[in-house]
């Protein structure tokens, strides 16, 4: 009896841990990682996620963004003495060369050239310093609060820095944006891509292996200082889900080199091993009515705001609760569609979404004249 109850207890232990195996990624190297869904930003994974921590040239996905966002791509930039002494890695742009902004963009991101990232810094901020501050402004902007930039190429500064956790929110702005993700996952390309009169030609390859090493992916950018480490931000776009994976300080040996992708590997073979999207509210849906007290109706149908789409695991897509929260009974006069209430997502005791919950109609205030005709109904 106690041999069949053992081996009872042994399958249904081996039933579990295939059902909730995946409740880590295995053992992840870096000092900092993180995984979201990109268009919930709902955390999957995470590691130290905010912590404050230097980036290396992960700083230029922003650099990429603000750039492309300045209006500024057919512009011509002339290179400073100041961008053509920066420290390698560099294109070796020469004093007073001439590019087009939209080409830089590939030295950028394809080669991660910092001579490049000053050159672009100069000509859309005005200054370096300038540039930095519109990119910290936009970092705060998206929700990166936790990330303030001192470089325009990553290279390591008392003030510079950011968050894993803030890496996943640019890179997930960014790649809302057609051109960026254009730039990122072009092979190799030859610049300029158009005759500039003071131009030089420079032919470009993509560095970033993690594109061929995973199906979906998307870039999106390599880093390394001697503060920071091996860092990587990358990004898989498959069964209509789109993951990010941030990897800073994953080493400072040839070690590090690889787990830094090894790292972003692992929290992509978890995320989509174990989450699919799932429709949790519908836009318009109706949730219920509430009472109206000195209203010409003496009660309002509730509507959903918005459509609330959410990256779940098996278990989490059974266990779901929609908690409502609205008074017991509203003070006419009411607006169309004003919020009168909330309906939270809660998963584990954990609220992931919260959702307004509408008036469905105007409700005037009642006059005396329909109070007594309510009276008489009634």
């Amino acid at each position: 009896m106690k041999k069949k109850f053992g081996i009872s207890l042994l399958i249904t232990l081996l039933l579990s841990s295939s059902l909730y195996a995946s409740e880590v990624p295995g053992t992840i190297y870096s000092k900092g990682s993180v995984l979201i869904e990109k268009e919930s930003k709902r955390v999957l994974y995470e590691k130290n996620a905010h912590e404050k921590m230097a980036m290396a040239s992960t700083t230029k996905i922003m650099t990429c963004i603000v750039a492309i966002e300045s209006g500024k791509l057919d512009e011509i930039v002339t290179v400073s003495g100041r961008a053509a002494r920066a420290p390698k890695v560099k294109l070796n742009l020469k004093t007073g060369e001439k590019q087009k902004l939209g080409d830089l963009l590939y030295s950028l991101m394809l080669e991660s050239h910092n001579d490049t990232a000053v050159a672009i810094a100069e000509h859309v901020g005005g200054s370096v310093e300038e540039f930095c501050a519109m990119m910290t402004e936009k970092a705060k902007a998206i929700g990166a609060e936790n990330t303030c930039f001192e470089t325009p190429n990553g290279l390591d500064g008392q003030s510079h820095y950011s968050t894993p956790y803030d890496m996943a929110l640019i890179a997930a702005y960014a790649l809302d944006n057609p051109e960026f993700v254009k730039i990122i996952n072009t092979p190799q390309i030859e610049i300029p891509t158009t005759q500039v009169e003071g131009s030089k030609k420079h032919a470009l390859i993509n560095k970033n292996r993690f594109l061929s090493q995973y199906e979906g992916a998307e870039g999106v950018k390599t880093g390394y200082t001697s503060k920071a480490g091996h860092c990587f931000v990358g990004a898989v776009k498959k069964e209509d889900m789109e993951l990010i994976g941030v990897a800073l300080g994953a080493g400072w040996d040839s070690k590090g080199k690889s787990r830094k992708y090894t790292d972003v590997i692992k929290l992509m073979n978890y995320g989509y091993n174990n989450y699919k999207k799932y429709k949790v509210l519908d836009k318009g849906e109706e949730k219920g009515s509430v009472k109206v007290t000195n209203g010409k109706v003496e009660d309002v149908t509730l509507y959903v705001d918005e459509t609330v789409i959410l990256p779940l695991t098996e278990h989490e897509k059974e266990t779901i609760e929609l908690k409502k929260t609205v008074t017991d009974e509203l003070q006419a006069p009411i607006d169309e569609n004003q919020a009168v209430g909330k309906v939270e997502v809660i998963c584990d005791g954990k609220v992931l979404k919260k959702v307004d919950l509408l008036a469905s109609q105007k409700v005037d205030k009642a006059n005396l004249l329909d109070k007594l005709k309510r009276f008489f109904q009634k």
